[in-house]
């Protein structure tokens, strides 16, 4: 008998400092299907070290993915980034209601927040009993300024969609690693996991231990210096040597004077960034590294980054497994499947319970 794909009316929204990624996903007998995807650049300067500046820019890229995409959806899942929220694990008693929880986080939230909290968008979640006393439960609470999830909001209602639900890239990275776990070597879920997602100008870092967010930080750095470094040695504009960046025509000498020494201080960047995590926590190694945001897909990276540093290293594909619809791009995908990891992680938000 013929199953249908349920088709959740959510899409996920990942917003970055130069373009709009949008993933639809359905789900059928517990397998995924990619039902449509966009990646659409934003005007620069629109997006200022993951805040929006230029919110109508913003939401004419998302009406533009929304359009190639030819999704019919109406909801989007976006994300705020984790350097715009507090998180803090709290303890309650398992007693408590949903509704006497959120009340008690209420009358208790000055407390762990340093801004007003008419400021604030607060929510929580519970994450099972406390280790501590079996009476009580651990609930991880989240905060973030109103101007961060009201600018999104803003955006997407302004590219013809509704913002149904506000995330946290780091959550939406972690739950996109659990559904490759077991699907990619070195993504077992008892491994200690480094994500590292290097975008155009931030790179953000989130060890995953059994699966579950032990660490996050997020530094300036990203792929923004090799465009510029292009940009000054071949005497180009800022867009050409972008554009050159991606589809070659670069001078001979490119690999190895302007490329390898990228590569080298990417590798740099993330064996600074464990060490950090490794003298601030109980950790003194990763199993594994993996690799995400457009900067994965330089030829070679990889396997620098494992000599570099000693761990496993691959390149993430959340698509693994999954299949697509006749209208994707197979080829396309693949070269975005590696930005596409906080943006499957969003769409994963559609097959939430309710």
């Amino acid at each position: 008998m013929l199953q249908l794909f349920s088709t959740p009316s959510l899409v996920g929204l990942d917003i970055s400092s130069t373009s709009v990624k949008l993933l639809e996903l359905s789900r059928s007998n517990g397998r995924y299907r990619i039902e449509s995807y966009a990646v659409e650049p934003i005007a620069p300067g629109a997006v200022a070290e993951k805040t929006i500046a230029d919110v109508e820019s913003v939401g004419a890229a998302i009406r533009q993915a929304v359009r190639r995409s030819r999704t019919r959806a109406k909801f989007a899942a976006v994300a705020v980034a984790g350097s715009a929220v507090i998180t803090k694990i709290i303890t309650l008693p398992a007693s408590l209601s949903d509704d006497d929880m959120a009340t008690q986080i209420e009358l208790e939230a000055d407390q762990y927040i340093p801004y007003p909290l008419e400021e604030v968008n607060l929510d929580f979640e519970v994450i099972g009993p406390s280790e501590k006393d079996p009476a009580s439960v651990d609930v991880l609470l989240a905060a973030s300024r109103s101007e961060n999830v009201d600018t999104r909001a803003a955006a997407v209602e302004l590219g013809g969609l509704t913002a149904k639900v506000v995330d946290v890239e780091a959550y939406a990275a972690e739950r996109a690693v659990a559904l490759m776990a077991g699907q990619m070597k070195g993504l077992e879920a008892d491994r200690i996991i480094a994500v590292f997602d290097i975008g155009a100008t931030m790179t953000s870092m989130t060890v995953l231990d059994h699966l579950k967010i032990v660490y996050t930080r997020e530094q300036g750095f990203g792929g923004k210096q090799l465009t510029e470094e292009i940009q000054n040695r071949y005497g180009l504009s800022y867009e050409d040597a972008g554009r050159a960046k991606r589809q070659g025509g670069l001078p001979e000498n490119y690999e190895a004077e302007v490329l390898t020494p990228f590569k080298q201080a990417m590798a740099q960047q993330i064996a600074r960034s464990l060490q950090f995590f490794f003298s601030s926590s109980h950790y003194n190694s990763v199993d594994h590294i993996l690799l995400a945001g457009g900067n994965a897909l330089i030829p070679g990276i990889a396997k620098l980054i494992e000599a570099e540093i000693g761990a496993t290293t691959s390149i993430a594909n959340p698509f693994v497994g999954m299949s697509m619809a006749a209208r994707i791009n197979a080829q396309a995908l693949t070269s975005d499947a590696p930005s596409l990891l906080v943006a499957c992680g969003l769409a994963l938000r559609g097959f939430d319970p309710p």
